[in-house]
């Protein structure tokens, strides 16, 4: 059936109506991409320049970075541009841009926090087989298998939305364009694009989380074989995958796992995945470890060496 669509545009209302709020949130929003975009490319900057790249570690955690700065640069250079603007509008192509965009790379980033833990379940599990189980081959394969994947599902989440019929009024109750909020505004029967959205967002996002929770659950329980000090490190490196995997999964279960159902703290929920997450990963990850932390010491010391240098 050919698609009928009388929208070109649609209005998004945003985080807030409020003048005054939508000042005070554009300055925290305006910090908090540019930490993204700094604290990000530090971590990509450091890993291959202090040639921790040959971990796998600290290979998967550069890709983990760079799906960080795509995710948040979808949705929040237009959320900050909205905040001060009268006319909150986007354009169709804009908006499909955005669903694409905010699926592939969340997606993709839950299948590299998924690499990563069982790159971590290796070391600590499996130590005398870590380098032949995770060789540079296989670690290219399971990375090329996240972005296969974060495809596969964002193909499926585009097709059912793309061929929906919308017509007025067209206002999104969001600051993105996201599957439920575009499906509320369909002039058609959503209720299998509902379904099959939930059956596939829900089931990647709770199945992945619970698989990420029962293998650092038997991470945690093996490492009572360890030495203290091997404790000691593993649980530093585990402890910061653990505390990203909370952050970013809870708000994305509680959205994803509810068909055809919105509520107005979604947006606000949506802010954890979309923002906050891609914002604190650099803070969890450095602060965390004292390998990164050390590198960058070394890349910020040459940066001040080559300065006085050029002077």
């Amino acid at each position: 059936m050919e698609r009928v669509n009388n929208v070109t545009v649609f209005i998004i209302l945003g985080l807030s109506q409020n003048r005054e709020v939508q000042k005070v949130c554009f300055l925290f929003f305006s910090l908090f991409y540019t930490l993204i975009l700094m604290g990000n490319s530090l971590i990509i900057l450091t890993i291959y320049l202090g040639n921790l790249y040959k971990s796998p570690m600290y290979f998967f955690l550069s890709y983990l970075s760079l799906v960080d700065i795509s995710f948040s640069s979808v949705t929040a250079p237009k959320l900050i541009s909205d905040l001060l603007s009268n006319n909150k509008t986007i354009y169709f192509v804009g908006c499909m841009f955005q669903l694409f965009g905010s699926h592939f790379f969340g997606c993709t980033e839950i299948f590299i926090l998924l690499v990563m833990a069982y790159d971590r379940y290796v070391a600590i599990c499996k130590p005398l087989h870590y380098m032949t189980i995770m060789n540079p081959e296989r670690c290219y394969k399971m990375l090329l298998g996240a972005w296969v994947g974060g495809l596969l599902h964002t193909t499926i989440q585009f097709t059912l939305v793309i061929q929906l019929p919308f017509c007025e009024p067209s206002v999104i109750d969001h600051y993105f364009c996201d599957v439920h909020p575009l499906l509320k505004l369909a002039c058609a029967d959503t209720y299998i694009a509902s379904v099959v959205e939930t059956a596939n967002s829900g089931t990647i996002s709770l199945g992945s989380f619970v698989i990420l929770l029962i293998s650092y659950t038997v991470i945690l329980v093996s490492l009572r074989k360890q030495s203290a000090e091997g404790r000691r490190k593993a649980l530093s490196t585990c402890g910061s995958h653990i505390a990203v995997v909370i952050i970013f999964f809870g708000p994305c279960t509680f959205i994803y796992m509810r068909p055809d159902t919105t509520f107005a703290e979604d947006k606000m929920v949506a802010v954890f995945y979309n923002i906050i997450t891609p914002m604190l990963n650099p803070l969890i990850y450095t602060l965390r470890n004292a390998e990164v932390k050390n590198a960058v010491k070394k890349l910020l010391n040459r940066k001040v060496s080559w300065k006085v240098n050029v002077k």
